[in-house]
C-alpha cells in the first residue's frame, strides 16, 4: 500500500499545473456534463488516484477536474461499487489505450484488460469501475466519455426516452448501445439480467449536469411531475442547486454556476 502512494505521489507532481476548461456549451435546453461525486473512504488517496489517471487537482480540496467532467470527493464510507448499480460504470477516452493501460499498471493501479486492444478497465480504491477507451485523434491526453447505465431490457428505451425529454439529449446509439448525448457526455443504456440498486449512497454517489436558468428548469420539471428531492435554492458560495432521481435510481445533481 505504501508502494501505491508513493507511486501516485509521483505521480500527482508529475502532473502539469494546469486547469482544464471543464464545462462544454449547453444544449437547447441549457444542459450539458457537471460531475462525477464520489463517496470515497480517503479523500487523499482517490485524489492521487485521478491525478495518476491525468486529472488536474483544483485548488479546492477533494476536487479533480478533466476536460467535460469534474471529479468531487466526499468522504464517507460507500455502501457498495458501481458494479451492481444502475450506473455499472463511467469512460474516458485517451489517444492510446495499450500504452495508457500499461503506465497505469506500472503505477500500481488496479487494472483489467478489455475485450479487445482498444479497451481497458481501473478500478479506483473503493470500487468505481473506469472503462478507457481510445480515440487517436483526440489532442488532449485523457477526456470525458461516458456515463453507463445498466437496467432491465424492457426499460432501457424507456430510460433513453426520458433522459431526452428531461434533459434535451440527441437520441442514437454507440455501437450496439442504445445512448443520448449531452455535451461533454454520452449517456449509454446497456441490459442487466438482474436487478440494480439506486445510486445514492454507494462509490458513485450521483452524477451532475450544470443547467442555465435552473429555477425556471426546476419549476418545469415539477410541472412535468418529476419530484425535487432537494429544491431549487443556493449554496453558500451562490451556486444554484437542486436534485433529482431518474425513474431507475440514478440521483443527479442539477447546478448553476453563475
Amino acid at each position: 500500500m505504501k508502494q501505491l502512494f508513493l507511486t501516485l505521489s509521483l505521480a500527482v507532481l508529475s502532473q502539469p499545473a494546469a486547469t482544464w476548461a471543464v464545462t462544454p456549451p449547453p444544449n437547447a435546453a441549457g444542459v450539458s456534463n457537471g460531475h462525477l461525486h464520489l463517496n470515497v473512504r480517503d479523500v487523499d488517496a482517490n485524489t492521487k488516484f485521478f491525478v495518476a489517471m491525468g486529472g488536474a487537482a483544483a485548488k479546492e480540496a477533494g476536487v479533480v477536474e478533466f476536460p467535460d467532467v469534474v471529479v468531487r470527493l466526499r468522504k464517507q464510507d460507500p455502501t457498495g461499487e458501481s458494479v451492481g448499480s444502475v450506473v455499472n460504470h463511467v469512460g474516458f477516452l485517451v489517444p492510446n489505450v495499450p500504452e495508457y493501460m500499461a503506465k497505469m499498471k506500472a503505477g500500481n493501479l488496479k487494472t483489467e484488460a478489455g475485450n479487445r486492444p482498444e479497451q481497458g478497465f481501473l478500478y479506483t480504491p473503493d470500487g468505481l469501475k473506469i472503462e478507457i477507451l481510445e480515440d487517436k485523434a483526440q489532442t488532449v491526453p485523457i477526456r470525458n466519455h461516458h456515463v453507463h447505465f445498466y437496467v432491465s431490457e424492457a426499460a432501457i428505451p424507456q430510460m433513453q426516452a426520458w433522459y431526452v425529454n428531461t434533459f434535451g439529449a440527441k437520441a442514437g446509439m454507440r455501437g450496439q448501445f442504445k445512448a443520448a448525448d449531452i455535451p461533454g457526455v454520452n449517456l449509454s443504456f446497456a441490459k442487466s439480467d438482474t436487478p440494480t440498486a439506486p445510486t445514492k449512497g454507494r462509490v458513485l454517489d450521483h452524477i451532475g449536469f450544470e443547467v442555465k436558468h435552473l429555477e425556471a428548469f426546476c419549476k418545469n420539471l415539477e410541472a412535468s411531475g418529476i419530484k425535487l428531492d432537494r429544491p431549487y435554492g443556493k449554496t453558500a458560495t451562490g451556486v444554484g442547486i437542486a436534485f433529482i432521481t431518474d425513474p431507475w435510481g440514478t440521483q443527479i445533481e442539477l447546478n448553476e454556476h453563475e
